[in-house]
């Protein structure tokens, strides 16, 4: 079987558990989650603040708290994992589903422009495949019509906008580091941001809402005798996390990205000339390192495609069912961009152990099946 995705780890990060367990003797948050806030800051870099937290869902719910208030309307595509979606919700926020851009797959600001009422607070572009191409043109129009921006960057973990990482610029930028992105922690997540209130806010948040606990944690003591002056969660990343993110950081830019990158160009070359299949152009080479790799089958030809993977025990994926058509988030909404590229989308094998004979292999049967029937 090709896998569709897969947590890419070894024995350091095993070792750096065993370290936790065995030396440390703490497995819940404290030093070990310090260290790792510490390293992923001086990564990502822009003077950013990181909180980590125990996934991407958590740190999307926090970050939006922190910046709304209940009854709120946040701009968001449709075209996103559901994650997206019910982080809004449980900050007590309306979701409003907006179309994408044809050329980016990611939030089409002309359309959300349209949506914005006078409960729009806050908007959450989503950087789909890890394109953040749009990043900068998102922050000015949060600033042209007052909004607080909560980036979905998910997929973008070490991807560049005109050479700035994303998370080091803007407003609030949050991650995903579950088993199969980037970089994982085994399950977990971050916020980035330069904004006081929002640090304070989302610390305490994570922690049950216990006033200046973080502090105690990373010094390996407890608060016992607190204050909670809001709502919080239990959303903190635990040290055996943390030492898995730890080591995934270090090998990102020596093992991860290349590879990611060279498998997204080695797709493209061998798909470009296929006029039944259309990519989603992106910098490989220079800014984006890829989550996923995802391309539209044209002609109504992906139902085939898909018959000929599955006999061939190669996984692929659908990403994703925009969120206006699941049962809880339903709508009545015109997005005809959202829902043509829906019928097209399909997601390609992509993680650190994919060959360059997988790659051919992969698409000789896209390209048989798409340009001989």
């Amino acid at each position: 079987m090709i896998r569709l995705s897969k947590s890419f780890v070894g024995q350091a990060e095993a070792d750096a558990v065993a370290h936790v367990i065995n030396d440390i003797g703490y497995l819940g948050m404290g030093a070990t989650v310090g260290e790792f806030e510490h390293e992923l800051e001086q990564y990502i870099g822009g003077g950013r603040r990181a909180i980590c937290v125990n996934s991407g869902t958590a740190a999307l719910h926090l970050a939006l708290q922190a910046v709304t208030r209940p009854g709120d309307e946040v701009l968001v595509p449709s075209f996103t994992f559901v994650a997206s979606y019910q982080a809004i919700t449980a900050a007590g926020c309306k979701p409003v589903s907006c179309d994408i851009d044809p050329d980016t797959l990611t939030l089409d600001l002309r359309d959300a422009e349209h949506r914005i009422t006078p409960r729009t607070t806050a908007m959450m572009p989503v950087y789909y495949a890890s394109n953040c191409v749009l990043a900068e043109e998102y922050q000015a129009f949060a600033r042209e019509h007052g909004l607080r921006l909560v980036e979905d960057a998910a997929h973008a973990f070490g991807c560049t906008c005109k050479g700035r990482k994303i998370g080091s610029f803007g407003d609030v930028a949050c991650f995903s580091f579950d088993g199969i992105k980037n970089i994982t922690t085994g399950e977990g997540g971050a916020i980035f941001t330069a904004d006081p209130e929002v640090i304070e806010r989302v610390s305490d948040a994570r922690l049950l809402g216990v006033q200046k606990d973080s502090e105690k944690r990373y010094a390996g003591q407890r608060s016992w005798l607190f204050d909670v002056v809001a709502q919080g969660y239990r959303y903190h990343m635990s040290n055996i996390f943390a030492a898995i993110g730890r080591v995934q950081l270090s090998r990102f830019e020596r093992e991860f990205m290349p590879r990611r990158r060279a498998i997204a160009l080695r797709y493209t070359e061998l798909l470009r000339n296929n006029p039944h299949v259309r990519l989603t152009p992106m910098d490989y080479e220079h800014e984006i390192t890829p989550h996923i790799f995802a391309v539209q089958i044209l002609g109504g030809k992906r139902p085939r495609l898909e018959q000929q993977l599955k006999d061939a025990d190669i996984q692929y994926g659908i990403q994703y069912a925009p969120n206006h058509h699941l049962t809880y988030f339903k709508e009545d909404v015109s997005l005809p961009v959202t829902d043509e590229v829906y019928s097209r989308i399909i997601s390609l094998p992509i993680h650190p152990e994919l060959t360059d004979e997988d790659i051919s292999r992969i698409c000789d049967i896209i390209n048989a099946v798409t340009l001989n029937s």
